[in-house]
């Protein structure tokens, strides 16, 4: 066996492990894994796996303290994200989110919800030029939207099916996804 090998992939290891417990280079190490596998575009429900959202009561509130009322989408295609702005996955997938906003933006509605404070979230949106909306809840979400990680989301057609259920980073502008709105803008 060769020593010398063996040393210098024994510091490779410990290195790697260093820079994993570090935070300040733990979160950015985590973003770039996360954006390799936000590579792949979200999975598509058969009409077998199809759930339909009847309750569209949910009131969210904006940055400049404006309310929002769920009920305003429905009767419209829907994209709901919930996301962190110390969440490595969620800021993995936020450059294709806001490539698909970017280009649906007057045809579908954005919701993008966070816990986080206006402030952090405000900081962030600025720091990356992002220039969508993002709201806290301001009241209990639908019953559907039972969200134990992020980031999560949801993409809904007209009828209120939910057409898209993702947890993880994804790709929301590939050509999947954006067939997928246009098919159903088509409705």
């Amino acid at each position: 066996m060769n020593w010398s090998k063996l040393k210098i992939k024994n510091i490779l290891y410990i290195v790697l492990i260093a820079l994993l417990i570090i935070p300040q280079t733990r979160k950015p190490i985590q973003i770039f894994l996360n954006k390799g596998l936000a590579l792949f575009a979200p999975s598509v429900k058969s009409d077998s796996e199809l759930v339909l959202l009847n309750d569209y009561q949910w009131q969210l509130r904006s940055g400049d303290n404006k309310i929002k009322q769920f009920t305003e989408a429905k009767g419209k295609v829907v994209l709901v994200n919930f996301w962190a702005t110390w969440c490595p996955p969620c800021i993995a997938e936020m450059p294709s989110l806001q490539a698909l906003y970017n280009d649906y933006k007057d045809k579908v509605e954005f919701v993008f919800v966070t816990s986080d404070d206006f402030e952090e979230v405000n900081q962030f949106l600025s720091k990356n030029s992002y220039s969508f909306e993002v709201y806290q809840p301001n009241s209990k979400s639908p019953e559907l939207f039972n969200v134990n990680s992020i980031p999560r989301t949801f993409l809904i057609d007209q009828e209120g099916q939910i057409i898209i259920d993702e947890t993880g980073a994804a790709n929301w502008n590939s050509d999947k996804v954006r067939q997928t709105i246009d098919g159903l803008l088509k409705k």
